[in-house]
């Protein structure tokens, strides 16, 4: 079975060259990574809103546009979910503080 994250993230790579008057996602490729990076922060501050200030359903929803954004971004810069999931598979057992610590600066 297909992680349904999956299915979004392929379908935000099938609209990357879509028309732009017609796909959300599109206009968001057609504005580049600044404006895209950009409206992750947007979206990451309204998170951060929700999380101190209103319902869990807020929340519960500033979080999809995050997650969805964030999917868009990755995808701009050519890397993917799978990506992310090596990324934090690789980080399984460290400790956060060690794992920092050992970042390059």
């Amino acid at each position: 079975m297909t992680d349904f994250l999956d299915t979004l993230e392929a379908t935000i790579r099938a609209r990357k060259g879509a028309d732009p008057a017609s796909s959300y996602v599109a206009r968001l490729f057609g504005k580049g990574r600044a404006k895209i990076a950009q409206k992750v922060g947007e979206e990451a501050t309204e998170v951060v809103i929700a999380a101190v200030s209103e319902s869990p359903q807020a929340l519960t929803g500033e979080a999809a546009d995050l997650v969805f954004h964030l999917l868009v971004l990755l995808a701009d810069a050519g890397l993917t979910l799978e990506d992310v999931r090596a990324e934090l598979h690789r980080r399984e057992g460290v400790s956060g503080i060690d794992e920092k610590a050992a970042r390059p600066a």
